[in-house]
């Protein structure tokens, strides 16, 4: 079973700062992507970022030049990097692995963790 637990959300002012971590554990498995996801309450869970294993990058607009996803050196950590944070940024962020396992397809979403940007 393949589990992810995400970590690094808290509080900060606008302007802040925080880094995001998903790590992955359990069974053996292929990965073929990892996105960010996150809700606001009262709002549609949406796409933030998504990293495939080739390393190619894809950003929300709303979040473009501001966040960075990427790869541990253990290849089984993703991070968030978030700068310049907005207020509009608050939500619950979400990590969500797509790959196989065995000769199955794995989808598997950690249980997120809260990011809050205040004034």
């Amino acid at each position: 079973q393949v589990q992810l637990v995400e970590s690094g959300g808290g509080l900060v002012q606008p302007g802040g700062s925080l880094m995001l971590s998903c790590a992955a554990s359990g069974s053996i498995f292929t990965i073929n992507a990892v996105e960010w996801y996150r809700q606001a309450p009262g709002k549609e869970r949406e796409l933030v970022a998504r990293i495939s294993s080739g390393g190619t990058t894809n950003y929300a607009d709303s979040v473009k030049g501001r966040f960075t996803i990427s790869i541990g050196n253990a290849k089984n950590t993703v991070y968030l990097q978030m700068n310049s944070l907005k207020p509009e940024d608050t939500a619950l962020y979400y990590c969500n692995l797509k790959g196989i396992s065995g000769d199955r397809p794995l989808e598997v979403w950690g249980r997120g963790t809260l990011v809050t940007v205040f004034s």
